[in-house]
């Protein structure tokens, strides 16, 4: 019975075996066709495999625990085969074909003998255990430069194969170590696939990884711009170096980058999409930072230094002091008086600097240039003194004056009452302008507090100590119109000669609100002298009395009471400005402008109005329309009495001429008439 199980054990097995060998033999002719040479070493190495096995089944008897040990074995491992000549018969043959299974199948079975078991453990020892998606290291067992192929003993059951192309030098040869990624164990030929490339990726990304966290520099290569920046090639991983982070100056020619091999240091990755952020910024200011401590700490106050002007701005400029740098402000540039800074300095000039202060903590550096020389008060000429004359531009203009530069860093001031011998003060603003030149006298000067006075008006004579020859009152002149306020006009008569117009005195007629009304800027305009005060070096002037007071004889024109057509010039909420005949002006109160229809009279509206008031000093005169209705309507009434007590009166006398000739029509005589009345009178008395 026991036989019979064995002979049943036996054939399983040889059919089992025959299987496989009938599968090897197929792969074979398939591989053959395409991979001549390319796998000959593991061909054999599965050969010499099976005659092992096959050996020691003979020698323990144990065929059928061989046969499912290949069972096993085979089960993994897909060998790659090799053409094989076998002459004329022209049959695949494997390396375990010479294997007697009938002399295994008669030995005694023993699955639980040590040496079994010593021998099974040796065997899986001698293998490697890998896992899909790690990197392990094998060796070049084999190329085939013709096929661009190279196989790799991994001590796996199976070996795996590289392109050439993804070893580089020292790689390509015989025993040469490489690390590959398993992208897996068994592909659906059964075979090892392995990836040289993925396995280099996967070291530069953890490369880059662990550069981030040491914060070590990598190297890489500018393959090509994008929006924002460029892309760098990191050992065959791409990563972004945004356009900020190239320079530490401003960039913007990216194509000038691409192909440049540059290092970097990794300031961002991300782990779930392999990608980092690179800069080489982070690098230049990291030595910066060191050269900038460097020089920090050999600083000292009064140092001179050479800088490099590197950026400009409205009030001042920054210097590279070779790694660090310094701010000159506009005001220690110079010892004269400038604008702005380009003035006296450019992009890229080179220039000696003074070390004026800095702080440690802050890292701020405070440079002078001017303090590279002499202050310009210390070397002024010593011809320069009070009541001497000075040339020089106006740098600066302030409300109380001026500030005149005879030479860079001394300056005098012009003060406003220095500008002309008029009384009237000069609106420095308006008489001065930057950059003029002028010439002025000397009135003080302190070298040691390094201020000057100058004046305009002492290069020339006082013309008030001949005034009152030049100007006498009542006469007439013709002078400009210098200015305009609120209250006047200011005329200039001649050369520090000037006086005012007070706003009352530009017409007899007429009011204005502001003098602009009648006479404009720059305007030529006759005036008459009106008083002269020498002390306070002013003249009072006239522009109305060049002409006679025709008040004098308004108020026979205009007396109270009388009627007048007037045309509305005005109106606001106080009432009406009217203009009366002779371009006279009147004003009419609010409530008098009331019209028969109880509406307000309106601009260019014309119509007939009653004086109130006429005062001739104050040269007003007050009318009312609403009066002039009034009385017109009163008028009108005692009118229509008149012609009604007329027409009354009338009606009487015709009635008594009526009656009168109906009496001597009936009655006769009026003496006959009389006598009988008195008659009847008589006759009356005596009853």
């Amino acid at each position: 019975m026991e036989d019979n199980n064995l002979e049943e054990t036996l054939e399983q097995s040889k059919e089992t075996v025959n299987e496989v060998t009938e599968a090897a033999k197929e792969t074979v002719e398939n591989a053959a066709e395409t991979v001549a040479e390319t796998v000959e070493k593991p061909a054999e190495a599965a050969a010499e495999t099976v005659e092992k096995a096959a050996a020691t089944v003979e020698k323990q008897g144990e065929a059928v625990v061989v046969s499912k040990k290949i069972e096993e074995e085979t089960a993994d491992y897909k060998p790659e085969l090799v053409e094989i000549d076998l002459g004329d018969d022209q049959h695949a043959a494997t390396a375990h074909d010479d294997f007697d299974w009938d002399k295994g199948a008669k030995d005694e079975l023993n699955y639980t003998s040590e040496e079994y078991q010593e021998q099974l453990k040796e065997y899986e020892e001698e293998l490697n255990f890998i896992n899909e998606n790690e990197i392990v290291t094998g060796k070049v067992s084999y190329i085939n430069e013709q096929a661009g192929v190279a196989l790799l003993d991994l001590n796996y059951k199976s070996d795996g194969m590289v392109p050439l192309s993804d070893l580089r030098g020292a790689e390509a040869e015989i025993g040469a170590p490489i690390e590959v990624y398993i992208e897996s164990r068994e592909d659906a030929k059964g075979q090892l696939v392995i990836s040289r490339r993925k396995a280099k990726l996967l070291r530069t990304w953890e490369s880059i990884v662990r550069s981030l966290e040491e914060g070590t520099t990598i190297e890489g290569v500018i393959v090509s711009k994008t929006k924002g920046g460029l892309i760098v090639d990191v050992g065959g991983l791409e990563t972004f170096l945004p356009g900020s982070q190239i320079d530490i100056k401003p960039v913007t020619d990216y194509d000038a980058y691409v192909g440049k091999k540059m290092e970097f240091k990794v300031v961002k990755v991300n782990e779930t999409i392999k990608n980092a952020v690179v800069s080489h910024k982070a690098l230049i200011e990291s030595d910066l930072e060191e050269q900038r401590q460097k020089i920090i700490a050999d600083l000292e106050k009064g140092q001179v230094l050479e800088g490099t002007v590197k950026n400009i701005t409205d009030f001042g400029a920054f210097l590279d002091l070779g790694g660090v740098d310094g701010l000159l402000y506009i005001t220690d540039i110079s010892w004269g008086r400038i604008t702005h800074p380009k003035e006296v300095l450019k992009i890229n000039d080179k220039i000696n600097v003074v070390v004026l202060d800095f702080d440690d903590n802050k890292k701020r550096i405070s440079l002078g240039l001017k303090q590279l020389q002499p202050h310009p008060w210390d070397v002024l000429a010593e011809e320069i003194g009070e009541g001497s004359t000075v040339t020089g531009k106006i740098v600066n203009i302030e409300d109380y004056g001026a500030f005149l530069e005879i030479q860079p860093g001394v300056e005098g001031l012009i003060h406003v009452s220095e500008v002309s011998w008029s009384s009237q003060m000069v609106n420095a603003k308006d008489f001065f302008k930057v950059g003029e030149t002028h010439s002025a006298k000397v009135v003080t000067i302190d070298r040691d507090d390094r201020k000057m006075s100058l004046s305009l008006k002492q290069l020339t004579n006082d013309p008030w100590t001949e005034i009152e020859a030049k100007f006498p009152i009542g006469s007439r002149h013709t002078g400009l119109v210098k200015n305009l306020t609120p209250y006047g006009v200011f005329i200039e008569l001649s050369e520090g000669i000037g006086g005012m117009i007070h706003i009352s005195d530009l017409s007899w007629t007429k009011r204005y609100s502001h003098p602009s009304e009648y006479v404009k800027k720059g305007q030529e305009l006759d005036v008459t002298i009106e008083e002269i005060d020498i002390d306070s070096r002013k003249l009072s002037l006239g522009h109305k009395q060049l002409e006679e007071n025709p008040w004098d004889t308004f108020e026979t024109v205009f007396p109270v009471g009388s009627f007048h057509e007037v045309t509305v010039l005005r109106v606001d909420d106080r009432g009406a400005i009217v203009q009366l005949p002779y371009g006279l002006e009147a004003f009419a109160p609010k409530k008098h402008m009331r019209k028969e229809d109880n509406t307000n009279a309106q601009a260019e509206e014309v119509l007939y109005v009653k004086v109130l008031e006429f005062n001739r000093d104050d040269k007003r005169i007050l009318v009312s329309h609403t009066r002039y209705l009034d009385d017109q309507r009163r008028e009108g009434e005692e009118q229509v009495k008149e012609e009604k007590r007329k027409e009354r009166a009338e009606v009487r006398d015709t009635i008594k001429k009526q009656n009168s000739q109906v009496e001597r029509e009936t009655l006769g005589d009026l003496d006959v008439f009389s006598a009988l009345k008195e008659q009847m009178k008589d006759e009356d008395g005596e009853k």
